[in-house]
């Protein structure tokens, strides 16, 4: 098998802290769509990060079962690049969604401004790349792919998604597994009981956005399903720049456990209302001295 690339062994490094941080033993299940969702990266590269880790004997495939940990390596500095990475990340979202980053940038200035050493940069450049948040130009440096949100395209998203987001529940064909509501439940879960963190807005946000593409997917009509997908893009940046706290994770944490708790019961109907009541509270949102913390 070839060597891994940059971005798998990033990514190799990014789930075995996954790993940690769920406090998983040998004999434990890991699931690569999951996997890939709450990293915020496709499932090409987090296949091909699973399957170097299995050459290293971390974890073992089994057909029509899944990947089990089999040995978890003990932490070392180089496992905790990530978090430095995440760190930067944060600071990136901040300065481009203030207007304090330009639309193009090398690999060196990211380097300089978040103090990063050549390989990290390098790694948070290419998981920028891989979520389309930014493109390689033709010779030398990075072009970002979308503008910084203001406060008019913000109440444009928020219109857009309460006429989206509250109808996929009511779709005839609606239905969600009742694997991923239990997945959905304890990452949940996880957050209400897990100490919050700077770096901890990434992984929260795409949590929050596996939600909301979950329920548009479960509609079955790929129109919806794109659409959700297209604002969680666009929003990306502006919610990895967390600006409300600890208390509104809570809350949105909250509201999402009482809408999977109405869908479960299959009250739909009551589960649609508290979509529109939930984005719409979002929507009135104060923005603070950060553009962050769209929250849904």
């Amino acid at each position: 098998m070839a060597a891994p690339t940059r971005l798998q062994q990033d990514i190799a490094e990014r789930i075995l802290q996954l790993v940690r941080d769920d406090a998983l033993a040998a004999g434990a299940w890991l699931n690569e769509n999951a996997t890939a969702k709450r990293l915020g990266v496709s499932r090409t590269p987090v296949r091909a990060a699973l399957d170097h880790l299995a050459e290293q004997g971390v974890v073992r495939r089994h057909l029509n079962k899944g990947i089990e940990l089999i040995h978890l390596p003990a932490a070392t500095d180089s496992a905790r690049a990530p978090e430095t990475i995440e760190l930067a990340m944060v600071k990136l979202a901040h300065e481009r969604e203030n207007g304090l980053l330009p639309d193009e940038v090398s690999e060196l200035e990211v380097m300089r401004r978040y103090e990063l050493g050549r390989p990290e940069a390098q790694k948070l450049l290419a998981r920028l790349a891989d979520l389309d948040m930014v493109e390689r130009k033709p010779g030398y440096g990075w072009r970002f792919l979308h503008e910084p949100r203001d406060k008019r395209l913000r109440d444009e998203s928020y219109r857009f998604r309460l006429v989206i987001e509250p109808m996929c529940m009511l779709e005839p064909g609606f239905h969600l597994e009742p694997g991923w509501i239990a997945e959905m439940r304890a990452r949940h879960l996880a957050y209400l009981q897990s100490p919050w963190r700077e770096s901890s807005s990434i992984a929260f946000y795409e949590m929050n956005a596996a939600f909301h593409e979950g329920l548009a997917a479960a509609t079955g009509n790929r129109y919806f399903h794109s659409a959700v997908r297209r604002q969680n893009q666009l929003r990306r940046l502006s919610n990895y720049d967390w600006g409300l706290g600890f208390e509104r994770v809570r809350v949105n944490c909250t509201e999402h456990l009482a809408m999977l708790d109405h869908l479960e019961a299959g009250e739909n109907e009551v589960a649609s209302a508290l979509m529109r009541s939930h984005l719409l509270r979002a929507s009135k949102l104060k923005l603070g001295t950060r553009q962050a913390g769209e929250t849904d």
